[in-house]
């Protein structure tokens, strides 16, 4: 399936080490890797972070040619700092170049030609006017794809009035546990039980599908009323960066598939446990890897 992927790449700085990722790219790297072409849509600097950038996602087998190049700021990163779990916490220079994302009126109707089947975004990119302008516009001109939101909160990077237009603009939503109890403070959301929380919302935004990530305790999955808790996988951990986007890239594998909600469940675990038991947002892995957790 083909799938616009809107919004932020930068480098994870890690220690002495730089990994690309960015919540939406890093979707793409892992769509590739599930047979899937992705189409991905945001700007880096012209600096060599930038030229690395595009040769990094090549070698990833992802499409450039909708990444465009801006001197109005440098080539995104995300200083991480990893807790004694592995988890990270990300302090995000702004502005960056993906805040300068922009497409031509002949690469926006090449896209809508190609009939994507889903068009996916976070919160971080939409915080500015270029992101945010050029989202809407190709949710108008792409009517027919779902549209998938991870919302991805993170410090200083949204407001409560943003992620109530993203959510009403959602056919399906993931989230953490914690991004739930901030929905539910800041929407007047039951926290718990899960079930009701995914019910309560979809009511609100109208959502299909509404996913809660539960770290290694695996996932709670809610579909047009039917609802499913997933158990996690146990693995070392090497560092959870990119992992919830490879968990989102076989969530929408095992949603546009069409499995049943158990399944899609599972599977989305497995990929997800399988990358943070690895080093970086993109590493190498295969699904009979995930399928022998």
């Amino acid at each position: 399936m083909r799938i616009i992927s809107i919004g932020e790449i930068l480098w994870d700085v890690i220690g002495g080490n730089e990994y690309l990722g960015g919540a939406p790219f890093n979707l793409c790297a892992h769509l590739v890797r599930l047979g899937h072409q992705p189409l991905f849509v945001s700007a880096v600097g012209c600096d060599d972070r930038g030229r690395r950038t595009l040769e990094r996602a090549e070698e990833l087998g992802i499409d450039t040619q909708y990444v465009n190049l801006t001197q109005q700021a440098p080539t995104g990163i995300s200083e991480v700092t990893l807790n004694e779990g592995g988890h990270g916490e990300h302090r995000l220079p702004r502005p960056a170049a993906y805040d300068f994302v922009q497409l031509t009126e002949e690469q926006r109707v090449t896209l809508a030609e190609k009939q994507p089947a889903w068009l996916c975004y976070g919160t971080l990119a939409q915080m500015e006017p270029h992101p945010r302008l050029l989202t809407r516009q190709l949710m108008e001109e792409n009517s027919n794809a779902k549209r998938f939101y991870d919302i991805n909160l993170r410090h200083n990077s949204w407001t409560s009035d943003l992620v109530n237009d993203l959510c009403r603009e959602a056919d399906a939503i993931k989230l953490n546990e914690e991004e739930a109890s901030v929905l539910s403070g800041v929407f007047d959301l039951p926290t718990h039980p899960v079930d009701r929380f995914c019910e309560m919302a979809s009511d609100r935004f109208d959502f299909d599908v509404v996913c809660v990530t539960r770290g290694p305790d695996g996932c709670a999955l809610w579909r047009n009323g039917e609802y499913v808790e997933s158990p996690g996988f146990i693995v070392s951990v090497g560092d959870t960066v990119g992992s919830g986007d490879a968990f989102s890239a076989a969530l929408l594998h095992g949603l546009q598939t069409d499995w049943a909600l158990c399944e899609i469940a599972q599977f989305a675990n497995r990929v997800g446990a399988l990358v943070a038991s690895r080093s970086g947002a993109t590493p190498a892995w295969t699904r009979e890897e995930a399928m022998a957790l």
